[in-house]
């Protein structure tokens, strides 16, 4: 196209997320962390955050949604209406 824009783009794909190969942008952090200081802690670091963000996105949360989620789960089924200082 004569404005530098792909025929195959839909404006309806810039709100899908980034990914490196599979590899989610949310892990790109850590592996940079391994890239500049190659050990073993942060070789582990890398590989374990690249596996809790596959798994986010395989059961469909994002960071946010599932730090709500497990605040719910460990503040438990009963709420208390009035404040805990009162």
């Amino acid at each position: 196209m004569a404005d530098g824009y792909s025929s195959q783009a839909h404006w309806r794909d810039s709100a899908r997320p980034a990914k490196f190969f599979i590899v989610d942008y949310r892990a790109a952090f850590p592996l940079l962390l391994f890239m500049l200081h190659i050990r073993w802690w942060s070789f582990i670091l890398a590989v374990l955050a690249i596996a809790f963000f596959t798994l986010l996105e395989r059961y469909g949360f994002t960071v946010i949604v599932f730090l709500r989620w497990f605040r719910s789960l460990l503040a438990g089924k009963r709420k208390f209406a009035r404040p805990w200082w009162k």
